[in-house]
């Protein structure tokens, strides 16, 4: 007697019927050979990489200047909102890659944060490239002459504002060193050569390591017409001027401002 629930293969064993080419044992790979079938997992896996290297380029935000792949510098920018200026060549950028075609300032969750909490460890620290300008009252020294007038410069060019970065290299206090530039007026401006053309900087010297993006003949003809037009710091006595590199290395003002 056969329990319904038992299985059939007793009656397979006993119909003279039912031959073994009935259940081959080999994979029959002639689906996966199938053009129909290759074509669509092609196009979506070479979809899926073009996509991710997309946005892994272009799209995904960077919170700090240690995170900038090696393949970044010298060869892409860095487009975001500057959130503060901490002195007269130096500010915090939060990264918006893609702007407002990639919905920052328009979506809920593409905002730029409001509070010295919500962007803390969420922003580049920027160094303008080429340039060095007075330094701020710092570590218990005084301030350097026209410091106040070059950091509220910079303040009023670029607080608040849309610019774009050119990343040159990232230096010893964790800065990335870039060329800067912010619209003005629908003309795009380099904001450190405006620096230099109205006095309220100078040329970056150094025995090593400087970085000019490319633009140390630009800057020092800027930097020569402002000496001449005696422009800002230019304007007192030869006798007494001293530059922002001078200045720092009497002070002994090693450390930027975070």
């Amino acid at each position: 007697m056969r329990w319904p629930w038992s299985s059939s293969s007793t009656d397979k064993e006993r119909d003279p019927s039912v031959s073994s080419k009935d259940f081959p044992i080999a994979t029959d790979w002639s689906h996966y050979r199938d053009p129909r079938n290759i074509i669509p997992v092609v196009v979506l896996t070479g979809s899926a990489f073009v996509l991710s290297t997309f946005y892994r380029s272009y799209l995904k935000r960077i919170p700090q200047a240690i995170n900038i792949e090696p393949e970044f510098w010298r060869k892409r920018s860095l487009f975001g909102k500057v959130t503060s200026v901490g002195d007269a060549d130096n500010f915090r950028l939060f990264h918006t890659p893609g702007g407002r075609l990639a919905g920052w300032g328009l979506l809920p969750w593409r905002r730029v944060p409001g509070t010295a909490k919500e962007l803390k460890e969420k922003t580049i620290h920027i160094r303008l490239a080429g340039i060095d300008a007075p330094e701020m009252a710092h570590f218990g020294n005084p301030a350097q002459p026209f410091s106040t007038e070059a950091c509220d410069f910079l303040t009023s060019y670029v607080l608040h504002r849309r610019v774009r970065a050119y990343v040159h290299k990232r230096d010893q206090y964790d800065r990335a060193v870039a060329t800067v530039y912010v619209r003005r007026w629908l003309l795009r401006r380099d904001v450190g050569l405006q620096m230099l053309k109205r006095g309220l900087a100078t040329v970056y010297e150094a025995k090593s390591g400087a970085e000019y993006g490319n633009l140390e003949e630009k800057y020092r003809k800027a930097e020569k017409w402002a000496r001449l037009k005696r422009m800002g710091m230019w304007g007192g006595s030869k006798k007494h001027y001293e530059s922002p590199r001078d200045f720092k290395t009497r002070t002994g003002q090693a450390k930027p401002t975070k």
